[in-house]
């Protein structure tokens, strides 16, 4: 009989640490159902206590999610503690997750606290958070760094008072394997009531190491993996859930345990993801990469064709890669493009919305011959964005590129219902679109990043534009898609324009596990 694996998706936490990767309430819960058919078993849905929009997201993703444990992060603080039992108070399942730093430079430099201020700081967390729920998660903040007889003295304490998992974090991706992995067994060996408590990792990616560093803790007792969609979270990122999730489902082999996620979800999810942040997937990405099944050498699609396990050691199908589908095109009714939304996980919360993105989804079937599911990802993206954060709308844009001539470009935006128009030159035509767009909107925000990615394959693609703007320390992300690149480029400058005019809410301070 196998072992149960936990997964504790923290996209929704520490995923939107990442620079420009911040999600509207309204897009958390979008994720949050997502990651609830893919049956993850535990979302961290924020930090309730770092600002009013983190509380009514994790608030609101509590209410509608019904299989998935609903958790809340809060540092070993009363305040964090009950702000958290409060966001919670209305979820199926529930859990407080709570942490401190443990570390001997953290507990010095920053919280300046002797260890065993440290250990009743600690104590008293836990025993607040078992007033809102009796599932009690703890974390000794940069544990990789943290001395291994500390650690042995402040979990044995937290479980005492009421812990039930203890998650052992490297904070700062300092761990390799097999030392991460002996500190795991070591652990749970040395602390007498260890066996009370459920044993987990969370694993950043600075040195490329997250995925093995868990799959290491896993082979020595952990039971559940922190981790992301994608990899995603601040700096390198954290440990991508599907690469854990199949790595252990592959190689059953050798792993005395295994998830009940939903595989075939995954790419679904992902995708969602990435829509969202506006973080791209690479195309060589292990499991949800538009490379991760694709085969070029000859002597590889020779064995591919003869068998497919000469050189998959797994199904595309098993993670969501879908080869037959329904195709959509012009001719397509309501009912079969509503009946395909419904597959790829999205519900219509009225008629409206219904009405609104079937009329973009018959635009770009003019445009395009064959609609693929990435472009209906993309449109339900266009579609949620929400129509108070619309101050700016694109109205018209031409360009004018000659050989051995300045690029121009002439847009006419809609703001607040008044046409404004404005003309640039720049270096391309892409460049000079976003100049027109700016001399109108006057952002003062630097470009931090312009990123193109094709949607699906052809001439007639989509192609997807990722935008990055920086203003005062605060980093927004913009998407726009067309068949034509250069309007992409314009609908995604816009966009991130428009999330400049939306009042800041990210999150201070961040929570950091």
């Amino acid at each position: 009989m196998k072992d149960k694996l936990i997964i504790f998706d923290t996209t929704l936490r520490d995923g939107e640490q990442s620079p420009g990767a911040s999600m509207t309430r309204d897009e958390k819960i979008r994720i949050a159902k997502a990651l609830e058919r893919l049956k993850v078993d535990i979302i961290e849905a924020g930090f309730p206590a770092a600002s009013i929009g983190d509380f009514e997201a994790v608030q609101a993703v509590a209410k509608v999610i019904k299989e998935s444990t609903i958790c809340a992060l809060a540092r070993a603080l009363d305040k964090d503690i009950d702000r958290a039992g409060e966001a919670i108070k209305l979820a199926n399942s529930s859990r407080i997750h709570t942490f401190i730093a443990t570390s001997p430079i953290h507990m010095q430099l920053k919280l300046q606290m002797q260890p065993e201020q440290v250990i009743e700081h600690a104590v008293r967390a836990v025993k607040r958070a078992r007033n809102y729920t009796d599932n009690v998660e703890f974390s000794p903040e940069d544990a990789g760094r943290s001395d291994e007889d500390f650690l042995c003295r402040i979990l044995e304490a937290v479980i005492d008072a009421g812990a039930t998992t203890l998650n052992i974090p490297d904070t700062v991706g300092y761990s390799i394997p097999q030392q991460f992995g002996a500190t795991i067994a070591n652990l749970m060996q040395r602390i007498p009531n260890s066996d009370k408590a459920i044993f987990s990792v969370h694993c950043h990616n600075d040195l490329g190491l997250a995925v093995a560093n868990s799959l290491a803790a896993v082979m020595n007792g952990a039971r559940q993996v922190e981790c992301t969609i994608n990899g995603l979270g601040e700096r390198a990122g954290n440990a991508s859930l599907e690469e854990v999730v199949m790595a252990v489902r592959t190689r059953q082999d050798i792993f005395e345990c295994d998830t009940r996620l939903d595989t075939p979800e995954i790419v679904t999810c992902s995708k969602l993801v990435s829509s969202i942040t506006g973080f791209p997937v690479q195309p060589n990405k292990a499991i949800v990469g538009a490379n991760a099944f694709a085969h070029e050498a000859g002597i590889h699609q020779d064995g591919v064709l003869k068998n497919p396990e000469t050189y998959e050691i797994m199904k595309a199908e098993d993670v969501g890669w879908a080869t037959n589908r329904m195709v959509l095109g012009k001719h397509s009714g309501r009912n079969a493009f509503k009946s395909r939304m419904t597959t790829l996980g999205f519900e219509f919360q009225s008629e409206q919305e219904l009405n609104e993105t079937f009329f973009r989804f018959k635009q770009l079937a003019d445009k395009k011959h064959e609609i693929f599911d990435e472009d209906l990802q993309t449109l339900i993206s266009e579609v949620n964005i929400h129509p108070e954060t619309e101050q700016i709308e694109l109205v018209s844009l031409q360009v004018q590129s000659e050989t051995g001539e300045v690029p121009k470009a002439h847009v006419t935006l809609r703001i607040e219902n008044e046409e404004i128009s404005g003309n640039a030159e720049g270096s391309g035509v892409v460049d000079a679109s976003l100049k027109a767009i700016e001399s109108i909107v006057q952002t003062k925000a630097t470009l931090e990043l312009y990123s193109v990615n094709n949607i699906t394959c052809g001439t007639d693609a989509q192609g997807e534009v990722t935008v990055r703007l920086e203003k005062g320390g605060r980093i927004v992300n913009g998407l726009g898609a067309d068949t034509d690149i250069v309007i992409a480029s314009a609908k995604a400058y816009i966009n991130a324009a428009n999330r400049l005019q939306v009042p800041d809410k990210r999150r201070h301070p961040q929570g950091n596990v």
